[in-house]
């Protein structure tokens, strides 16, 4: 008999004396006086079959992967029988880890799936450990279910979340040096964020993933490539004889003092797989007890850190497609028609010069990579000096810059308006230099610039929102910008904003505005001009 035991999480593995048959679709698929049993703690006995006793000519590998942190990644198996199909009926683990190596590459089979079982001639009811409730009696109690239960909803964030579990865990003994979580997002610029506790720092490390960075050898040589890509999770001890170093930043963990290195999937429920991973610097690294607490409130942790990755992801989607801050004031519950806000505001107002023409001479994305440089140049300057665009509405740029009720907000609007526009021009020399190379028409926009007091809010159906600004002064803004070309200017402003600069701009005189009563006097604003300082 071969007896396995750990103290506090237990996996026991014993030899059956008795024959066990399995049954599906009516014939006896397994026949086995060589079997063993596992039982972990809280959990029901679970028949593990050497492969020469199943006939696994009706067995067919399944692509899933599971993981346990100190028996290995399990494969599934399909029961393909003639006259019944059973998806994932059967797994093992074929290069189980030591606590499991008794039972490596023996196959283990789903009790609800099969039709039935046989211990000796009599059928078995009831899987073994559930006949009374066994499962959960004389067993250790997990010390870190009371954390998930009583402290674990009181973070507000994920990287609070990630440091109360690697507090906790250090709470109960655990042998714990590093923590650090994958979490993947749904961000037009990043892949996924990192999350980094270690022992002799106080504070949670963030860090990013770009798109462009999953692409690195870094990446694709690391544990974590291999777990996103479905092939399970990744235990290697890093002392003694033997030690498997098939990852680089295994070498670099070793190099720092590392014993032990665990990596997990943490799925949440779109099966979106993240990982957490774990260092021990200790002798012996982490103890099965310790593994096995953490891997039974694993599915629950990720249902935590899904919240707060769900509210993140939310507000980031929010923000990249409505601005920053009305991405904020949506998800913080201005949702109705009508919830807004009257806002002193500059308004800014850019249009793509020729855009017509470029459409119709370029093939589609040749013009759409020229509209993305534009908007790269126009809104990343606007968002960069502080302002939010709120709208692209065809190749135009709406964006607003609020003046607050200080004495000299209108002031410091409009010099982070003039810094937004500068930045504008300069970057638009730089791509319009690498067009030219490459044979393409330079990019030219114009501005109209003013400043007036503006709805900022839901405004549309009752089904079909859109949170932005409305009102006289957007119109307005509109309507200047639209004689940039007729008077060959690229940046044109009302008296309301040019009051706000420490140098009065040249004024070109009164103009009537389309759809606006009266004239109004607009000035011609040159960007480079030092007179703006």
């Amino acid at each position: 008999m071969d007896n396995h035991r750990y103290e506090g999480y237990r996996v026991q593995i014993e030899a059956v004396a008795e024959r066990i048959r399995v049954q599906v679709g009516g014939e006896i698929l397994v026949d086995s006086e060589r079997a063993f049993t596992m039982v972990e703690t809280r959990q029901p006995a679970v028949f593990y079959f050497p492969r020469e006793d199943v006939q696994m000519d009706l067995l067919q590998s399944n692509p899933l992967t599971t993981h346990c942190p100190f028996k290995g990644n399990a494969s599934y198996l399909d029961y393909k029988g003639a006259h019944t199909q059973l998806a994932q009926v059967a797994w093992s683990y074929e290069d189980g880890f030591d606590e499991a190596s008794v039972v490596r590459d023996y196959i283990a089979f789903d009790w609800q799936k099969v039709d039935a079982w046989f211990r000796g001639d009599e059928p078995m009811l009831v899987q073994p450990g559930l006949e009374s409730g066994l499962e959960g009696k004389e067993q250790a109690s997990n010390p870190f279910v009371p954390w998930l239960l009583h402290d674990g909803w009181r973070s507000t964030s994920i990287a609070g979340t990630v440091a109360d579990v690697a507090k906790m865990m250090r709470a109960a003994g655990v042998r714990l040096w590093r923590l650090k979580l994958f979490i993947r997002t749904l961000n037009p610029q990043l892949y996924g964020k990192f999350y980094t506790w270690q022992s002799d720092h106080d504070d949670v490390e963030e860090s990013q993933a770009t798109h462009k960075g999953m692409l690195s050898e870094a990446y694709l040589n690391s544990p974590f490539a291999t777990i996103i890509d479905g092939e399970g999770g990744i235990r290697r001890k890093l002392e003694g004889p033997g030690k498997k170093l098939d990852y680089p930043i295994l070498h670099e963990l070793l190099a720092e003092g590392a014993t032990d290195y665990v990596a997990l999937p943490m799925r949440f429920s779109d099966e979106q797989i993240n990982i957490l991973s774990l260092v021990s610097n200790e002798p012996g690294g982490f103890r099965t007890s310790e593994l096995g607490y953490l891997y039974e409130i694993l599915p629950h942790l990720g249902r935590l850190i899904e919240a707060h990755a769900q509210r993140e992801s939310a507000l980031t989607l929010l923000q990249t497609y409505l601005g920053r801050n009305a991405g904020r004031s949506v998800l913080s519950g201005r949702v109705k028609r009508g919830d807004g806000e009257d806002l002193d505001a500059i308004i800014w107002f850019s249009d793509l010069r020729n855009s017509t023409r470029m459409a119709d001479s370029m093939d589609r994305a040749t013009y759409l990579k020229g509209l993305d440089q534009y908007f790269d140049c126009v809104a990343g300057a606007v968002v960069a000096a502080g302002g939010e665009v709120l709208k692209f509405i065809g190749d135009a740029v709406l964006a607003i810059f609020p003046v607050d009720e200080a004495s000299d907000g209108l002031q410091r609007a409009c010099a982070q308006t003039i810094t937004a526009l500068r930045s504008a021009h300069q970057q638009l020399e730089s791509v319009n230099e690498s067009r030219s190379a490459e044979g393409l028409p330079g990019l030219q926009f114009g501005t109209g610039l003013h400043r007036g007091t503006i709805t900022y809010g839901n405004v549309g159906a009752e089904t079909r929102l859109d949170f932005t600004v409305i009102g006289p002064a957007v119109n307005e803004a509109s309507r200047i910008e639209g004689l940039c070309k007729k008077l060959g200017q690229s940046v044109l402003t009302s008296a309301a904003f040019a009051a706000g600069l420490p140098t009065l701009p040249q004024s070109l005189g009164d103009f009537e505005l389309t759809g606006v009563k009266s004239q109004w006097e607009l000035f011609g604003l040159d960007p480079k001009s030092k007179e703006l300082n």
